[in-house]
């Protein structure tokens, strides 16, 4: 394997794991329970941060989204 091909798959695998963490994070667990003694705030914890971070390395997602759309043509609505 080169290394292009796991720098690439590195990028890709990032923004599925730091959902993953945001939806584990946002279902809430016992430690919810030790950070928060009473009702949080809803932008506070770790589930937004989690989230602002999936988005922010979205990146590479985007790229291979649109390079397959290039590669497939214009979409032919009035079929």
């Amino acid at each position: 394997m080169s290394r292009s091909v796991i720098i690439a798959g590195l990028g890709l695998a990032a923004t599925p794991t730091l959902a993953a963490m945001a939806l584990i994070s946002g279902i809430g667990g016992p430690t919810d329970m030790l950070c928060a003694a009473g009702h949080a705030p809803l932008l506070s914890g770790m589930a937004p941060m989690y989230l602002l971070m999936s988005a922010f390395h979205s990146t590479p997602w985007l790229k291979l989204i649109s390079g397959r759309r290039r590669e497939m043509g214009p979409i032919d609505i009035q079929r």
